[in-house]
């Protein structure tokens, strides 16, 4: 039978842990709804973004065509990993790394030299036991205060001078994308060079320009070598905000889940805690029943 004192130190600290997990599902739906505001309103620009640079890029000339657009030609592959600097917020961190484990792997067996770059702690912290040399880099929070200048300055910066100075050939990106508080879809995303799709041209004039498109000056290489570094820069800090926000909102589902459980426990704990006291107090009922009919006899 469960000792009293051990109950109600339990029940305490249940009690305790179910105050702090509220607070913190508090917190995490305050700054779930600034975060999803932010993310919502820079998917348009992010996509008006890729759907200009792909239309024009299929009026440029493939001879000239900018290094951050041309095909690979090396082996050597980075992955930009984002992840939590905290943990408490579900399977947001575990399922970008499962992932990252299996495609590291996949790659190695296709003979590609692979590195990572860690956004968040929470992916290095669990990936250097298995991949700890291939770790380049860590940046440790970015989602505080995070802006355009910063997602440029402390990543996308970097990256775009790593692959000037050949250190790899492609950069990928995988983060999680916040569909809503409860749902967030794993992505991976090429970025570096950016992929161009094929694009129909059977009602092109003359001049090989698809019907009814702009013509730029000087030329479509030099519009592109503006656009494609900045296009970068927002690709990166639109998976910033979308991996913020999906943080924000697997944490406040994870503490919604332990409030829950917590409140569960504590009322199977109340009840266990009545029984063995009425079962002690019945005990020692008996117990002077039985000394007090002994007296007497």
């Amino acid at each position: 039978m469960p000792n009293l004192k051990s109950l109600r130190n339990r029940i305490r600290s249940v009690g305790n842990t179910r105050q702090i997990t509220k607070a913190m599902k508090m917190v995490a739906a305050a700054k779930l709804r600034r975060s999803q505001e932010r993310a919502q309103a820079t998917r348009p620009y992010s996509r008006g973004m890729g759907l200009m640079i792909q239309s024009i890029a299929s009026m440029a000339n493939e001879d000239s065509a900018p290094p951050l657009l041309a095909a690979p030609k090396g082996k050597r592959v980075c992955i930009a990993i984002f992840t939590a600097d905290r943990g408490l917020c579900g399977s947001f961190n575990s399922g970008v790394i499962r992932s990252v484990r299996s495609r590291v792997v996949a790659l190695q067996n296709q003979g590609m030299d692979v590195s990572l770059v860690c956004i968040g702690t929470k992916g290095r912290d669990v990936l250097k036991r298995q991949f700890g040399d291939l770790i380049k880099r860590t940046h440790i929070g970015i989602a505080k205060d995070l802006n355009y200048e910063k997602a440029e300055r402390e990543v996308s910066s970097k990256l775009l001078v790593e692959f000037e100075k050949g250190e790899f050939d492609v950069c990928m990106m995988v983060y999680n994308e916040f569909k809503s508080a409860i749902s967030q879809e794993l992505t991976w995303r090429q970025i570096i060079p950016m992929p161009v799709d094929e694009v129909k041209k059977e009602d092109d004039d003359e001049e090989g320009y698809p019907a009814g498109a702009p013509y730029y000056e000087p030329d479509e290489a030099d519009v592109l070598n503006v656009l494609l570094p900045q296009n970068v820069t927002v690709q990166v800090f639109q998976a910033l905000v979308e991996s913020d926000a999906s943080e924000h909102g697997s944490r406040m589902t994870a503490m919604d889940n332990a409030v829950r459980n917590a409140g569960d426990m504590l009322n199977k704990l109340n009840i266990t805690y009545n029984r063995t006291r009425q079962a002690v107090i019945t005990t020692e009922l008996m117990e002077i029943i039985s000394g007090s009919e002994s007296l007497k006899g």
